[in-house]
Formats: C-alpha cells, structure tokens, sequence
C-alpha cells in the first residue's frame, strides 16, 4: 500500500470524534496532515478545533504507530481511500457528512456508480423474502450493484441473490474490516469480497457498537442512486436510511405490502409520504432513467476489441458467409480469421451456423461504430 501522507489520514481518523468538519479545519489550516499530526496543542487550536478534539488528538497521537497501522492494513488487503482520491464514490462525495476516510476489502469498479441500496427488516416474512429476491435479481440482470448493510434479513438475502445471480454487491459496515458482523455473515461477507467489496468508515478495531449502524446508513444512501425498501417497519433500521436519503436528495422506493402486516407499515408509510410505489424492477429503473444501462454495459461488451475484429465484422451478414469469403473480402489470413472468429464466437457477436459459414449473432453493423462512453 502506498503511503504518500496516507498514514497520517489513517492516524487522524482512528481518534474518537475527528470526523469531516476537524478534517478540513486541520487541511485548511496546515496544509496537509503530516503538519497537523505533529503540530503542538496550541496549534491545533488555532485550526478552530474544539478543547474536547485537542483533548483527544494529543491523548491518542502517542498511542498509535502509524506504521503499525499501514501493516494491519496491508495484512487485511484493505484500500484507503480518502476524499481526495479519484476511486472514492463520486455520489457520496456529494453529502453532506461524507466520510472523509473509507476502507475498502474488494474492488470498487466503475460500473458500481450504477447501484441501489437494497434494505430492510431484520425479520423478513416470506412475502418480503420472496418480492426482495425478485427485483434485486432482475436489477442485477440489469447491471446493477446492490448496496446493503450485511444485517439479517433483507440485506443477507439482497447480497446473496446479487452474487447468486453474478452481479456485484457492496457491504456497508459498522464496525472495523477486520471484523464482520453479524458474524454469522463471515462466508457471505469473503464473497462479496470477491464479488464487490466491503466499505467501512470506522478504523480498524472498531467494534459493532449499535450508534454505528445508523451512521454507516448514510452511506448506503449517500452513494446510490436510490434506496428500495423491500419491507420494515415504520422504527426499523431501514426507516433511518430512508430519512437519509431524502435528505440527500436520493431516490425512495417501496414495496407495498398488507395493511394488517407490521412488517410492510414502514413501507406502506413512506408511499403514503411520496415514496415511488414499487411493483417490479422496471419501476425502479424508469424512475432512474436506468433502462439503457444493461444494453449500453452489452454494446461495450460487443465493440470490436482489435481493428481484425472490426474488418471482420464488415465482412459479415446475418445470412451465412464462408470462411474463404472472409477471408477474400478482407484480405486477412486463414489463420488469423479463424482464431478471430472463435473469440468473437465466445463473445456472442457472430455464430458458426454450418460448416465454417459464420453469421452476425445480432444487428452490429451500425451498432457497434457507436461509441459509449
């Protein structure tokens, strides 16, 4: 892991009570946080610190090893990202209360700016086990990555369906990564690992404290697009993320469910206040003007990856060509068009219909000159 002043971010974020506002009054002040680190009491004052975080930063700062630290890190595989970096969520750099430090176990890819937040009851029913299932499996199949907070419940069936059906996932944790909880979860967490990845705020060490969980909450919100809750009651942890994402100006959708259910209360109150009604993925995704994501991840896909690719693709139509006319027509070898054509088989953009006839798998012709950002 490289270091690059990185540590001392490290070091300032495992101290109680230095959150974003004392991080930017110590970056604004000194310049950067290896001065803000070694700086007399005094000094930090006259950063407009308040006596409890002087207090605090002087009491810590001789009881952690910033090299200590950096190693337990690397021995985790864990990423720090702090607000500055380029791989730090661009969404959640939007709230108000970003956290200025995340820890990463897993790959954060660029694709996961196009998730959800899936939550809910800890005490789901059949019906909320069943109509969770549905939609985060459909919006998976739609490229989208599922955000949750790995509790009981809607969460652990929203991450197990996401990697069941071989999309990515995100956990939110409340607690340091050198931890999961509920420790139950500690399979379904070293998949997400390997599917997604596991986002704390907290340093390493921190224990699953219950004031924890709320916060991580705007999180899940903070760096999704929305915020679907499948079913809760109206004092669930899920109630809370809602707020959040109202008021970070995110997207709310609820799954109705029975009157006479306490678990659908929460869900049947947020529709009631303006929450999108949701029936089936597809409501969720025209409220978001997602509905071309799948097919623009599959134009990416299907772009020819070489200039053979791309001769090729000229070459073809959706009735049969042989082999020898391709390679005729594009001047190309027998060998380098057969290798070619096989990978671009595996690809699902031709199909060998016959004997080394080959035709276009799909309409490419226009489509695949047009590029996607």
């Amino acid at each position: 892991m490289k270091d690059n002043g990185l540590k001392f971010w490290v070091g300032l974020n495992v101290i109680p009570g230095i959150g974003r506002v004392k991080f930017a009054q110590l970056e604004s002040y000194f310049g950067d946080l290896e001065s803000a680190w070694k700086a007399p009491a005094a000094e930090l004052k006259k950063a407009g610190l308040d006596n409890n975080a002087v207090d605090a930063i002087t009491a810590w700062r001789p009881k952690i090893s910033l090299d200590d630290e950096m190693v337990k890190l690397e021995q985790y595989g864990i990423q720090v990202l702090t607000y500055h970096d380029d791989q730090y969520p661009t969404r959640l750099k939007e709230i108000y209360d970003y956290p200025p430090v995340i820890y990463i176990r897993g790959t954060l890819l660029p694709e996961d700016e196009w998730c959800i937040s899936v939550v809910g009851t800890r005490r789901a029913t059949v019906y909320g086990r069943q109509v969770t299932e549905e939609i985060v499996a459909d919006l998976v199949r739609n490229k989208i990555t599922i955000v949750s907070g790995l509790a009981k419940g809607i969460d652990t069936i929203a991450h197990q369906v996401a990697l069941d059906t071989g999309g990515r996932t995100i956990a939110i944790s409340g607690c340091g990564l050198d931890a999961v909880y509920p420790s139950e979860n500690l399979n379904l967490a070293k998949r997400i690992i390997q599917q997604g990845a596991l986002i704390s705020e907290y340093a390493l060490g921190t224990k699953p404290k219950a004031e924890n969980f709320p916060r991580r909450n705007r999180i899940m919100s903070g760096m999704s697009l929305g915020v679907l809750i499948t079913e809760a009651d109206v004092t669930s942890g899920a109630m809370i993320t809602a707020n959040f994402a109202i008021e970070q100006n995110r997207e709310v959708f609820a799954v109705p469910g029975s009157i006479l259910s306490p678990a659908s209360r929460g869900t049947n109150h947020l529709i009631q206040e303006g929450a999108k009604l949701v029936r089936s993925y597809s409501d969720i995704l025209e409220e978001l003007n997602l509905t071309a994501v799948a097919q623009q991840l599959e134009m990416k896909e299907v772009l020819p990856a070489t200039d053979t690719e791309s001769a090729l693709l000229k070459q073809l139509r959706p009735e049969p060509t042989h082999i020898d006319e391709v390679c005729r027509t594009s001047g190309l070898p027998v060998a380098t068009v057969s290798s070619t054509l096989a990978m671009m088989e595996l690809k699902g953009m031709v199909k060998q219909v016959g004997p080394m006839s080959y035709v276009l798998a799909r309409e490419l012709r226009q489509e695949y000159k047009v590029k996607i950002d």
